[in-house]
């Protein structure tokens, strides 16, 4: 069983939020929709839900959605802040919707979901002693619990500090791994994205501009804006793009999209440098990190591009260096 959405569009009072969205999610792989704030993400997983009115097909294992009410369409919602009942303690908060459907055995699914996200011995622990992190973790617990044909995430980290983001984000992944869940994420965090998703599609301005496997969309941006959102550092056009490409023993093109650890400086002597080599430049800025040194150089043709070296060169403002190119860290674009 799928969702499947085609030609799905949503407007407020008339001005366009989402714009004739098609796409797929297989059974048991996960969904990240991935957008800045406005692109219209959230307002599609609401209308998946049936909380917004859309126009277009959203539909589950074949079945049109159009007038199946939010209650019946077996999903569930989570949302950025859990929205647990502060008074009610962790397994009660986990076992809400389960003893409203008067479900067997609610002590024992409510155990096992415990373990699921790492949380076994909190049964009787209250919100407000809990940090985000482990809030979180219920919230996720309780939505897992009436097993959902579809999990809607809105966000599901956004409200953490960026340490227990990235360490979270693992976490959910193993644990919709090990469920089997078939889930639809929207967040702005492409890191997240790519750690938790099988799967990736991208909106801006309300409109779908890519999607497939995540390795399939990161190798090949469909164009310099996604390119820059996705976290390459910059991108090149025209000739500077081509030049760089050649020198990369690549065949040029319009343009690349081009990560910061694409460029390393070389460790040929500076009477090996050659002036007119493309790739030989001048270090505008350099700033030590725990890893590397960052280095920003001004290349001739190129102009000024991100490049990396060890922390043991230390290649500093005004030095000529020569950069050898990582081709892997290179995309090129259209």
């Amino acid at each position: 069983m799928s969702l499947s959405l085609t030609g799905v569009s949503v407007d407020y009072d008339g001005v366009p939020a989402v714009v004739d969205v098609s796409l797929e999610l297989p059974a048991g792989q996960v969904l990240a929709v991935l957008g800045p704030s406005g692109s219209g993400k959230s307002t599609l997983l609401r209308a998946v839900a049936g909380l917004e009115p859309a126009r277009g097909t959203i539909a589950w294992a074949g079945e049109d959605l159009a007038h199946v009410p939010t209650h019946k369409r077996g999903f569930a919602l989570m949302f950025q802040d859990g929205q647990l009942f502060t008074h009610l303690t962790v397994a009660r908060n986990v076992g809400y919707a389960l003893r409203l459907r008067r479900a067997r055995d609610t002590a024992t699914r409510v155990r096992d979901l415990l373990a699921l996200v790492g949380l076994e011995g909190y049964d009787d622990r209250l919100p407000s002693t809990l940090s985000g992190g482990e809030r979180q973790r219920v919230a996720l617990a309780r939505s897992l619990a009436v097993e959902p044909r579809l999990l809607l995430l809105d966000e599901p980290l956004s409200a953490l500090d960026a340490g227990l983001r990235e360490r979270l984000a693992g976490e959910l992944r193993e644990i919709l791994v090990t469920a089997g869940t078939t889930a639809l994420m929207v967040t702005h965090d492409h890191e997240e994205a790519y750690t938790v998703a099988d799967r990736l599609a991208v909106m801006r301005d309300g409109r779908l501009v890519q999607s497939g496997a995540i390795d399939e969309v990161w190798r090949a941006p469909v164009d310099p804006a996604t390119a820059l959102f996705l976290g390459y550092a910059r991108v090149l056009e025209g000739p500077a793009a081509a030049r760089l490409l050649i020198a990369a023993g690549l065949a040029p093109a319009r343009a690349v999209a081009v990560r910061r650890s694409a460029l390393t400086v070389d460790v040929s002597p500076p009477a090996a440098l050659t002036r007119g080599d493309p790739l030989v430049g001048v270090v505008v800025s350099a700033r030590v990190t725990p890893d590397q040194v960052r280095l920003v150089v001004d290349l001739e043709g190129l102009g000024e591009l991100d490049a990396v070296a060890a922390v043991d060169t230390h290649p500093s403002a005004g030095e000529p260096v020569r950069l050898s190119v990582d081709r892997s860290r290179l995309a090129v674009i259209g």
